[in-house]
Formats: structure tokens, sequence, C-alpha cells
């Protein structure tokens, strides 16, 4: 049952968060963890601060992630459900994955461009011996069996052995989770009355897990903390100095995209940059420092939804979605610069040709992407279309981590930008909310959980 909240009464409420607002706890928890990060790298990289701010980064993440599976396929199969009421849905559908298509094309059009601009490859401060094969290389065979679900709950199990222990642990492929939340979706709606039950239990479940979710989100300044001072103290920037002007030309077009086109789409809209970006910024600030799309895919949906004021119908099955295969960062900028850089640093050649291939996997192949932290498959696939030496993906592994905090950030930023568009196009925008004008937008957790008492 929703409560009116007055304005006084959001107010008292408002006062009543500690430190601020919530993305202020978010700064703060950032700053600390950077403080904190340079501390525990300058002690002792091992010791006993460094080992706190991993566990606490890492359980953070972990929370999200548990999130990803209940939420992903109760917002999917409602989704499919409340989809077939509402006006245009299969043009809704087409505009997606039309726009995903399309933004692809442009992110890794500037990829290109910046590439063959900057010469990346020619200014390298590496050596070839640092080349290495990676461990995981993605093919077009791979992409293709792991649209098949392993089984009902997309999830998959694997074994590691470290120093004679073997250690047993579980993953999910979201994409699969999705082929079957589609599935179950359009079993529902066909079979008619008989699963009314189910679908009612269904929604019961999401509205139990979004408010899990509001819990979680509290943690988000600690979760900050930790998961920066860790990329400090694991990382730090020595790395940069010999791939600089790599980084710099993959920063540069993730700059271009999020900071030029995506502003340029938004204003063709009618639409606000400045109020798309407060609104998605806490999204922004978790896909930065935990360098995953998938554990900030929660917040992304319901920021899509609640802040930027995409039907939820519409946001459950689009968001999560694009999650899986919207990668302007890690499958549009990101391997098209370093197929040009491992091109120039071997002195190959690429023609017309070649670059339309970059092109078309890009657009085709951000799903290979799916479920993973990191751009490594995505990269391979690219070369190997390309018939690149595949040893050139390990010369730029050691700066990859600094470099997918801002690819994951504008993945995230792109799987929200395409259904505000759509929506927007489509008339169903609640333009109050995107405004900011609607009662309870302001996303602290505590005044977002008591909205929704």
């Amino acid at each position: 049952m929703n409560t009116i909240i007055t304005g006084e009464q959001a107010a008292g409420r408002k006062a009543r968060v500690p430190l601020g607002s919530f993305s202020t706890q978010v700064f703060l928890g950032m700053a600390a963890g950077l403080l904190l990060g340079f501390v525990a790298r300058e002690s002792s990289p091992d010791g006993a601060l460094s080992i706190a701010l991993n566990t606490i980064g890492q359980s953070f993440v972990q929370l999200l992630k548990s999130l990803v599976v209940p939420l992903v396929f109760t917002a999917i199969v409602g989704s499919v459900a409340a989809l077939r009421d509402l006006h245009g849905a299969r043009r809704l559908v087409v505009s997606t994955l039309v726009w995903f298509v399309v933004t692809a094309l442009i992110a890794v059009t500037i990829g290109i461009t910046l590439g063959l601009v900057m010469q990346p490859g020619a200014h390298a401060g590496i050596g070839s011996e640092a080349a290495a094969r990676p461990s995981s290389v993605g093919t077009w065979l791979d992409f293709l069996k792991g649209l098949v679900p392993a089984n009902v709950l997309g999830l998959s199990a694997s074994s590691t052995i470290d120093n004679g222990k073997v250690s047993t642990g579980l993953s999910f492929n979201v994409l699969q989770i999705i082929v079957i939340s589609l599935a179950i979706g359009i079993a529902a709606v066909r079979v008619g009355p008989a699963a009314a039950p189910f679908l009612t239990f269904v929604q019961a479940a999401q509205t139990i897990f979004r408010r899990i979710l509001h819990w979680v989100i509290r943690l988000t300044p600690l979760g900050s903390a930790g998961l920066i001072g860790t990329a400090v103290v694991r990382y730090g920037w020595d790395t940069l100095g010999s791939l600089s002007a790599f980084a710099l030309t993959v920063y540069a077009g993730l700059a271009v995209v999020l900071f030029v086109v995506y502003p340029l789409l938004l204003l063709a809209k009618g639409l606000s940059p400045l109020r798309f970006f407060a609104s998605i910024w806490p999204a922004l600030q978790i896909a930065f420092v935990s360098r995953s799309s998938i554990g900030t895919l929660p917040v992304t949906e319901e920021l899509t939804e609640r802040a930027l004021g995409v039907p939820r119908a519409y946001a459950a099955f689009a968001v999560p979605l694009g999650a899986t295969t919207k990668m302007d960062g890690c499958a549009g900028i990101y391997p098209a610069v370093s197929a040009i850089f491992i091109a120039q640093f071997y002195g190959i050649h690429l023609n017309l040709l070649d670059y339309f291939l970059i092109a078309f996997v890009a657009a085709a192949g951000s799903a290979a992407t799916a479920g993973l932290t990191g751009a490594t498959v995505m990269l391979t696939l690219t070369l190997s279309t390309l018939g690149l030496p595949m040893e050139g993906a390990g010369l730029l592994l050691a700066i990859d981590p600094i470099l997918d905090m801002g690819r994951t950030a504008v993945n995230v930023a792109g799987q929200a930008l395409v259904p505000t568009l759509v929506a927007r196009g489509e008339g169903i925008l609640d333009l109050d909310r995107y405004a900011g004008t609607s009662e309870g937008l302001d996303y602290s957790p505590a005044l977002a959980t008591a909205a929704q008492s």
C-alpha cells in the first residue's frame, strides 16, 4: 500500500540521513577508500588493512550479485506479462535492439577513428616479451553455445586447485537467465488464467527482492571505500607508464561517448543530459569501482524506472537485456582501439574490410561479454575474427583493471540511456519523474524505502 509523504515529512526524513545525501556519502566513501588504499599500499600491500578493504569491497559486490538472479528472473517474467498490455510492445522491443546496434556502431566508429589518429601502437613503451596468449579466448561457437541454458537456473559450477586445495564455486550466465525468463514469461501468458497465481507470486517475490536491494544499497558508501581502496592497493597507477598512449586513447574514446554522444542523443529527444547523469550517478559510481555491469544491474534497473521515469514493464525487460548485450565500452571502444594497437605494434596493415569486421563484431558480439568482469573475451573474439596475433592481448592485460573501471561506467550509462530514449520516442516516459518533480526521487536509501512503505 502506497503512503503519501508530505513535503514536511520528506524533509524530516531527509534531515535524518547522516552525512548529507546518498551521493555525498558515496563520495566520502570513495575518498576514504582512496586514502586508505594509498596507506595500505605504502605500508603493506598484503597487510591487515589491504585484506580488510578487499573483504569489504568483495562482500558488497557479492551481495549485489546474489540479487541478480531473482531480480532478473522476476522482473523479466513480470515484464513479459505486463508488455502484452503495454501499447506497442513489439515496437518497443524492436526499437530497443535497433538503438543497441546504432549506439554500438557509433562507439566502435569513435574507437577506430581515435586509434588511427592517436596511433597508440606506434607509441608503446612495452616490449614484445610481455606478449602472452590469454587463458580464455572467445569464439563465436562458444557464444552461440552459451545461449542454450545448461539448466533451468542458468547456473554452472567450476572447480579450481590452489596449493593442493580444491575449491568449487557457482556462477551464473545472465544471458541464459534472460532466455529462461523470457520462455517462462511467454509460457505463463499463453497458459492464461491458470498461470495467474504464479504471476502473482512472481510480482510479490519481485517486491520482496527490491526491498532487500534497498538494504544492500545502504552499504554502497562502505562498499565503494573497499573497492576503490583495493584497486589502489592492487594496481596503483605505476603500470600505466608503458601503455599510457593506449590508456589515453581508450579513455578519450570513453569520454567522447559518455560526455558528447550520449548528451547529443538526449538533447535530440528533448531531454536534459544533466538530469540524466544526476539520476544515474549512483549506478555509475558502483559500476566504476566494482567493474561489473551485472553487479550494478539491480541499481541500474531501479534508477532507470524510479529516477528516469521509464515504465517498470519496459525497464524490467530492457535494462537486464542491456546488461548482457549493451557494452559500448567493453564491446565498442575497447576492442576497436585494442585491435588497432596490436596491428600497429606488430606492423600489420589493416584494410577497409578489417575495419568493417571490427564494427560487425562490436554490433553482433556484445553478448559474448555477458556476466563477465573485463573484456578479454570480446577482445580475443575481435582478434580471432581479424586474424591478429592472439598473444597481443597479453600486452594489454597489465592495465586492464584500470581501463575496465571506465569501460564499465560507460556500459552502465548506455544500459540506462537506450530505454530512456526509446520510452521518450514512444511517448511513455514519465517526464515529471525525469525532471525530478515527483516525490521520493532522491536516491537516498532511507527516502527510497520510505517512499515505498
